[in-house]
């Protein structure tokens, strides 16, 4: 009697989306070491100035694995990442390593976050930051009370650091919670994407990694809008946690729910 054939082992393609304004003294060496570990590169473009696009324009040509898109003016990080998942996920990918521009994320870690993806193709690969001496005070502080909002958000200490922007998105999943509403424009991307995966049902994986603030660095955190931004995400995620109540505690009572659960509307 035959042996039933082998179902085929699921399919990992993954590629490395970085959003990019005005970064244009980082970002080739960025690239070059995500190149370094065999990964395709997308670069979102969101509408910087010419000086960086010239940068941007001689890296694409002298590495033609790299994909340049191109907003036509900034419209924010958020919107720069949702036309980078979506044009990863139309092009075949199905996981994006999100990596920021500007050299803060360790690019010695990629192997490890994609050998975590690998270990859970479901799951969101989130970067649990390890700070050195260069980080600001206020900043470290701030984002505990993210932290707390998130938790109480998901009912559970599932995210450990919803802020950082090294993940690794399982598109599928990622994809069809972008097509179901939309994701803010700007900073607050990054924790609510979080958030509502994990609504969704998306396990979470967190993986401790370094991260710097380096000497001179460009940061386009604006203090009162962006604070304000998120303060409206956290009352808005707060707000939806409550409908979702009910079904966020009933997985926590029972963990070993079906996977599937991931991909529901």
């Amino acid at each position: 009697m035959p042996l039933a054939a082998e179902s085929p082992a699921p399919c990992f393609a993954p590629c490395a989306l970085i959003p990019i304004y005005n970064h244009k003294d980082t970002i080739a060496r960025t690239a070059h070491a995500l190149r370094a570990h065999g990964l395709p590169v997308m670069i979102v473009d969101d509408g910087s100035d010419a000086a960086t696009r010239a940068v941007l324009d001689a890296l694409v040509h002298d590495l033609p694995e790299i994909q340049l898109l191109r907003l036509p003016q900034n419209q924010g990080k958020g919107r720069a990442l949702t036309t980078g998942l979506l044009a990863a996920h139309a092009a075949g990918y199905t996981h994006a390593l999100q990596i920021d521009a500007d050299g803060q994320h360790d690019v010695a870690d990629v192997p490890r976050f994609l050998a975590e993806a690998r270990a859970d193709l479901q799951a969101l690969v989130c970067g649990q930051p390890i700070y050195d001496d260069s980080v600001p005070r206020a900043r470290l502080y701030g984002r505990y009370l993210t932290h707390v909002c998130v938790w109480l958000e998901t009912l559970s200490l599932t995210i450990r650091d919803s802020m950082c922007g090294y993940r690794l998105y399982p598109l599928p999943a990622t994809c069809a919670e972008i097509a179901r509403a939309p994701m803010p424009a700007r900073m607050d991307f990054d924790t609510e994407i979080a958030v509502r995966l994990v609504w969704r049902g998306v396990p979470v994986r967190n993986l401790p990694t370094r991260v710097i603030y380096p000497e001179n660095g460009l940061s386009h955190f604006r203090m009162l809008r962006d604070n304000a931004r998120i303060t409206a995400m956290h009352t808005r995620l707060l707000l939806g946690m409550l409908v979702r109540a009910p079904r966020l505690l009933w997985r926590r009572i029972r963990p070993n729910r079906r996977r599937s659960e991931a991909c529901a509307t």
